[in-house]
């Protein structure tokens, strides 16, 4: 069973019934776990604008919120004892997605003076407030271009981990 078999069914079993109208989807990394669920859509009745229909969106996702708060960190504390690693609640609803309680995690680099000149002149043109800013802008930015070849190599490293999974026992 891969991390992500194991990390998707241990959440879809933990967490109750009619919290979401679709199975939870669950993100990982090696310091946080992402469960994101999909509410239903309030009915507004015939007629409502799109502005209402994102307020009605937002407002149910706050519902969602703060009904689930104790249940959900029940939840969390349980995996973050079992799994090592921090996690983050999000809700989907109508077309609209909030994360709560995500980790920004501090990650250490190493870059020449070429690429210093990059995230100083991103500074310099009041894009980001500091290289750690500039180096997250830079990395979303990569994200949103080149994400169908990230999605890829996400793909063809869950394949490699099934693969370990499979192979024999050594211990």
């Amino acid at each position: 069973m891969t991390t992500k078999d194991l990390l998707t069914a241990w959440f879809r079993g933990r967490i109750p019934e009619g919290w979401f109208t679709e199975p939870a989807e669950v993100r990982f990394d090696r310091d946080e776990i992402l469960v994101l669920g999909t509410l239903a859509a309030p009915d507004l009745g015939d007629g409502a604008s799109a502005d209402e229909a994102a307020v009605a969106a937002a407002a149910r996702i706050g519902a969602y919120r703060e009904d689930t708060r104790d249940q959900r960190i029940r939840i969390a504390l349980e995996a973050e004892h079992r799994f090592g690693r921090k996690v983050a609640w999000g809700a989907r609803c109508a077309g609209r997605e909030e994360l709560f309680t995500t980790a920004s995690v501090p990650v250490m680099t190493r870059l020449r003076l070429a690429e210093r000149q990059v995230l100083d002149t991103l500074i310099d043109a009041g894009i980001a407030r500091s290289r750690s800013e500039a180096l997250a802008w830079c990395v979303r930015l990569v994200g949103k271009h080149q994400g169908e070849w990230i999605d890829q190599l996400r793909a063809a490293m869950e394949g490699v981990e099934r693969v370990r999974a499979a192979g024999p026992d050594v211990g």
